[in-house]
């Protein structure tokens, strides 16, 4: 049985990433803006992009997402699949580092809100993690 050399170039590397907190906290060490990183980084990023309507961005009017304004809407079924649609779209088209495994939108009538519960592996990475978060009308 021959043996074959394994390289450095066989291994997937995985990449550290670091954003900024987006709750401007400060460092209490450096009295700098603190940071995110890895996994909440991401996480941050998927809400951001989910949250931002087109036009928002400045020199990037297409970036963001149509969510914001599907909640005028009627909350009905054929929303909620609207939603659903429009939100892996934006991770699709904005978010690469990761690839969603399962999306639930859970209507809550009372509330007039709906619950997302997005679940995504991210890429090169055997870890799977989870984002909840509530859209409302702001």
């Amino acid at each position: 049985m021959a043996s074959i050399p394994i390289t450095s170039k066989d291994f997937k590397k995985s990449r550290s990433f670091k954003d900024l907190n987006i709750g401007m906290v400060r460092n209490p060490f450096t009295n700098d803006i603190s940071t995110v990183t890895n996994e909440e980084s991401i996480k941050q990023s998927i809400k951001n992009i989910v949250l931002t309507t087109p036009g928002e961005k400045l020199f990037n009017p297409r970036f963001g997402s149509r969510v914001s304004q599907l909640l005028f809407e009627q909350l009905d079924p054929f929303l909620i699949d609207s939603i659903q649609s429009e939100i892996l779209n934006t991770i699709s088209n904005y978010e690469p580092r990761v690839q969603v495994t399962e999306l639930k939108c859970i209507p809550d009538y009372d509330r007039n809100s709906i619950d997302v519960t997005l679940q995504y592996q991210i890429i090169g990475l055997p870890l799977v993690e989870t984002i909840s978060f509530v859209l409302q009308r702001p």
